[in-house]
């Protein structure tokens, strides 16, 4: 990282005592939202009924006060997203969504419109990634504001992130690991060119991940049929060292529309890295409470993955595309060096079982097939068609893994401890957890000089170290005096008493810092040009009380995008394929993507590194 990156990392260090660090999972429902807490997430997001970013991850008002009331006797915080573009015949409906959320104590909503600045939510709000947190003077504004955090958009690199958090005191959160949106989020358009499903309205049609042709637009084709805006899925797991140091206090994991077994796989990974990372800082500390018991071996090559990258975090380079397919291949397990009876023989001692899926390359696309028996190195798919001697086979569905992590039956207990003091008519126990929040009971009953005082303290630390279905996990019982009495009136003891410990954690609960709006706060631009996507007159008139002379319509609510920029990037697909303008291309002049009747042009911004897609037709 250059020396001023490493100055702002160093100034940044020196403003801060103790932070809270946060593993922030994806929730698609209120089960997926309880995997998450119990393999370790700090915190939550989750999609509500309407105006989220994923329109197939939804849920009711009602489901989301159940994951708030799991989540938070762990300290487990829970956002929810209200990340589309709003409309002005939406906007009540939006509000009264917004305040049943706050009322059920949900942490915080995640937004991209500013109208939600304007509704006088009793909660705190987050900058959506898809508001364009992107540079320094973006998110200045929006600390200005009032916002309690700022996503970060995944183009970023460690330098950059670094750069924002040091000139700001906003939280910080990134994303770590799945799909990459190509597009500056919030910027794409693409989806919206080509139908009525916009991304910035939730229904994102994915058009990055299909095939074009690249051509000069006069009849020559340099390349066809490949997937030239798919990128790698994220995986930063080598890089969250440097994330902390940059000053990131999220690390975000993508994947609402994920199955369970992806979730806990992923978060159990991430919960054990930062976990590690944080043990050797004395300026860090875990956002949450509560130990998570994992009996598998969490390995993130096993779930979903478009294969590990970690995008452009070290600097923009070349190799971050899938161009054969955006399905998921999945491990590599060997090379084909024999065909014969409907069967192969691959080149390595992988452990391979009946019923796991693998792909392989042929004629250009990903094709997947099932292992139907194994014998040795010899594998016997349910199809052959395609597979020949060279070919690399991938698995990307492990039965056995998959089984493992569905059948683990995992618990995320707090450590606590129990203290016990008996007289003549009553018991007195205080259980204190690891967090310092403590319950006191006092229980009245008659009690009886201990004949053997040794064994009756055994059996009081046997019944007191029960912690049964609790979310807590006795770890040490003091005994301050030990009197008789029967088992059973200790066991009654100890369950009011994690009774009471369980209300009182979820009684000290902070209630998050509602938003205020702060109205002097100027922004950085005197005209909202159409990108800045606003489409509704309270996030009009929010930018025009800011400080904007001119604000356009944003393209959501335009009739069509022909002429308009429906991508901007700092993927390129010149670097990618050894053609960047400033290294002598032999491919020269204008360059365009086309497929079926849709074309568009690329044009190339060589001092900031971005590609940009305009829609010509």
């Amino acid at each position: 990282m250059p020396h001023r990156a490493n100055k702002l990392v160093t100034l940044w260090q020196m403003s801060v005592s103790i932070r809270d660090i946060e593993l922030l999972a994806p929730a698609k429902d209120y089960l997926s939202a309880v995997d998450a807490v119990d393999c370790g997430a700090d915190a939550v997001y989750i999609g509500a009924g309407r105006f989220g970013a994923r329109y197939a991850a939804t849920n009711s008002v009602e489901d989301i006060a159940k994951v708030v009331e799991y989540a938070h006797r762990f300290g487990v915080k829970v956002y929810v997203t209200l990340n589309t573009l709003l409309f002005d015949n939406e906007l009540a409906a939006a509000k009264a969504q917004a305040e049943e959320l706050v009322a059920v104590g949900v942490d915080a909503l995640i937004v991209q419109d500013m109208a939600y600045c304007r509704m006088g939510l009793k909660t705190a709000l987050h900058a959506s990634t898809q508001s364009a947190c992107s540079t320094v003077e973006q998110v200045q504004f929006f600390e200005q504001v009032g916002f309690a955090r700022a996503i970060l958009e995944r183009n970023l690199s460690g330098e950059q992130i670094a750069q924002i958090a040091g000139q700001t005191d906003v939280e910080i959160e990134a994303f770590i690991h799945g799909a990459i949106c190509v597009c500056h989020s919030g910027r794409c358009y693409l989806s919206r060119s080509m139908s009525s499903r916009s991304g910035n309205r939730g229904e994102c049609s994915q058009p990055c991940r299909l095939p074009y042709d690249l051509t000069d637009g006069k009849g020559r084709t340099y390349i066809k049929g490949k997937h030239l805006l798919s990128v790698c899925d994220l995986d930063l797991s080598e890089r969250i060292g440097q994330m902390l140091d940059a000053g990131v206090t999220s690390f975000k994991i993508e994947g609402r529309l994920k199955d369970r077994v992806y979730l806990r796989n992923i978060v159990s990974h991430y919960r054990r890295l930062l976990d590690s990372h944080i043990a050797q800082r004395d300026d860090c500390r875990r956002a949450s409470a509560g130990v998570s018991t994992v009996k598998f071996e969490p390995n993130p090559a096993k779930s979903f993955t478009r294969g590990g990258s970690i995008y452009l975090f070290d600097g923009k380079c070349a190799g971050v595309a899938s161009f054969d397919t955006p399905k998921a291949l999945g491990e590599r397990i060997g090379r084909v060096v024999k065909v014969a009876g409907g069967r192969f023989l691959i080149d390595s001692d992988a452990e391979i079982a009946t019923g796991d899926g693998v792909c392989f390359i042929t004629n250009g696309e990903a094709v997947g097939t099932n292992i139907n028996a194994v014998t040795g190195r010899w594998i016997t798919p349910n199809r052959i068609e395609g597979i020949v001697v060279g070919t690399e086979i991938f698995r990307n569905y492990d039965r056995l893994f998959s089984l493992a992590v569905e059948r683990n039956t995992i618990r995320r207990a707090i450590e606590t401890k129990i203290t016990v003091e008996f007289s003549e008519q009553s018991i007195e126990a205080i259980a204190t957890d690891s967090t310092g929040i403590s319950a006191t009971i006092h229980l009245d009953c008659i009690t009886e000089e201990a004949k053997n005082r040794e064994k009756m303290e055994s059996v009081v630390r046997e019944q007191m170290s029960k912690s049964g279905q609790t979310i807590f996990d006795v770890t040490k019982v003091e005994i301050l005096s030990v009197r008789f009495v029967p088992s059973s009136v200790l066991a009654q003891c100890r369950r009011e008493l994690l009774e009471k410990l369980e209300k009182a954690r979820v009684a000290a609960h902070l209630a998050p810092k509602a938003f205020a709006e702060n109205v002097d706060a100027q922004y950085y631009k005197t005209k909202a040009e159409c990108y800045d996507n606003i489409t509704n007159a309270l996030a009009r008139n929010f930018y025009l009380d800011h400080g904007v002379k001119e604000v356009d319509e944003g393209i959501d609510i335009q009739p069509s995008t022909a002429g308009c920029r429906v991508m901007v990037t700092d993927y390129c697909i010149r670097r990618e394929i050894g053609q960047c303008l400033l290294k002598n291309p032999t491919i020269k002049g204008e360059l365009f993507l086309e497929r079926g009747r849709k074309r568009y042009k690329l044009t190339f911004d060589c001092k900031a590194c971005q590609m940009s897609l305009i829609d010509t037709i």
